[in-house]
C-alpha cells in the first residue's frame, strides 16, 4: 500500500523478492498540475508496468474493496507513504500483520511529512523505521531502524529520495529478520515524540521576521515542491534555492540585488536568493531573472 513516488523504490524492493507481490494498494487517481488533469498516483504506473492488481478505494471501509483485498489473501500487509490510518478490520486481515515503512526516527516526527519537517527542524540526522501498525498514527511498535544524515544542501527531494532507497534496503532486512524469527518488537519510547502533520499553503509562506537560518531550512524543505514563497508587487514569487548573507534592514527588504542574488533582511541576519520563479513564469536562475526586470534596494518582499 503506497502512493507516491517515495514509496516506488520500496515496492519495486518488494518485487525483485522471490515472496510475491500478489497486489496493490493506492489512493484513487486525482487532478494535479498546473492544467489539473487527472493523474495516476506513480505507485500506480509502476504497479501496473509489472501486471499487478491495482486497488484504488475512495473509502478504505468499503465493503466491496475489503472484500477484494480478502480475496487477494496477502500474509503480509506493507504500507510506505499511503496516505491514510488503516482501520482495524485491515490490519487484522493478513496472518503476518501490516508494517509500515516511515521516513522518519520515531518516535520523532510522527505525521504525513516527517521528511519535510527534518530540514525544517534543522535534524542532522533522520532515517527510516520499520513498525508493526496500530490504530493510532504511527505510534506502532519498532521493529528496525536505520540512520542517515542531512547534507547542509539537502532538499526534501534529495532527502526523500534518499530514504525512500533506504527503506526499501531496511524493509527486506525486517522481512528477513520476520521469517527468521529474530526480530523483536520494541514499544516507541514516550520521549522525544514530535509530530509532523501535513504540509500546508501557510507553512510554505515565508515570513521575513524569521531567522535567516531558518527560511534557509524552509526553502531546502519545500524544494522542489510545493515550494516556499513570498510576494513581489502582489504577484507570487517562489523561491527555489536561497543561503544565508549578511546584512542588516527591516525584515523582507531588499539589501543588495546582483547576478550573485538577491539578498534580503530576515528577522536575524540576511537570505541571499539564488533561484526564484515569478507567478506564471518558469524557475530562473536570479542573473536570468534580473536581466528582463528592474529590481531596487529598497523593495519590500511578502509585503501583499
Amino acid at each position: 500500500m503506497g502512493t507516491p513516488a517515495f514509496a516506488c523504490p520500496i515496492l519495486e524492493a518488494l518485487i525483485a523478492r522471490p515472496d510475491p507481490v500478489v497486489g496493490v494498494v493506492c489512493q484513487p487517481d486525482r487532478a494535479r498540475g498546473r492544467g489539473l488533469g487527472v493523474t495516476p498516483p506513480e505507485v500506480k504506473r509502476l504497479a501496473e508496468a509489472h501486471r499487478l492488481p491495482v486497488l484504488q478505494p475512495e473509502r478504505l471501509r468499503d465493503g466491496a474493496f475489503q472484500d477484494a483485498l480478502r480475496a487477494l489473501a496477502p500474509d503480509l500487509l506493507v504500507v510506505a507513504a499511503y496516505g491514510k490510518i488503516l482501520p482495524r478490520a485491515m490490519l487484522d486481515l493478513p496472518p503476518r500483520g501490516c508494517i509500515n515503512v516511515h521516513a522518519s526516527l520515531l518516535p520523532r516526527h510522527r505525521g504525513a511529512a516527517p521528511i519535510v519537517w527534518s530540514i525544517l527542524a534543522g535534524d542532522a540526522v533522520t532515517g527510516v523505521t520499520i513498525m508493526a501498525m496500530n490504530e493510532e498514527m504511527d505510534a506502532g511498535d519498532i521493529l528496525l531502524q536505520r540512520e542517515t544524515a542531512i547534507a547542509p544542501d539537502d532538499t526534501g527531494g534529495t532527502l526523500g529520495k534518499r530514504l525512500a532507497r533506504l527503506g526499501a534496503a531496511t524493509l527486506g532486512e525486517a522481512i528477513d529478520g520476520l521469517k527468521a524469527g529474530t526480530l523483536r518488537p520494541t514499544p516507541q519510547p514516550a520521549e522525544g515524540m514530535t509530530v509532523a502533520p501535513r504540509i500546508e499553503r501557510a507553512h510554505c509562506r515565508m515570513d521575513w521576521r524569521r531567522p535567516a537560518v531558518e527560511l534557509e531550512r524552509q526553502v531546502r524543505a519545500l524544494a522542489p515542491t510545493p515550494s516556499a514563497f513570498t510576494t513581489l508587487a502582489g504577484k507570487l514569487l517562489k523561491v527555489h534555492r536561497a543561503a544565508g548573507a549578511s546584512g542588516a534592514a527591516p525584515a523582507g527588504q531588499i539589501i543588495s540585488v546582483g547576478p550573485d542574488g538577491i539578498v534580503v533582511a530576515t528577522g536575524s541576519e540576511a537570505l541571499r536568493l539564488l533561484e526564484v520563479q515569478l507567478e506564471g513564469r518558469r524557475r530562473l536562475s536570479v542573473a536570468e531573472f534580473l536581466a528582463g526586470r528592474r529590481l531596487a534596494p529598497g523593495t519590500c518582499l511578502g509585503a501583499g
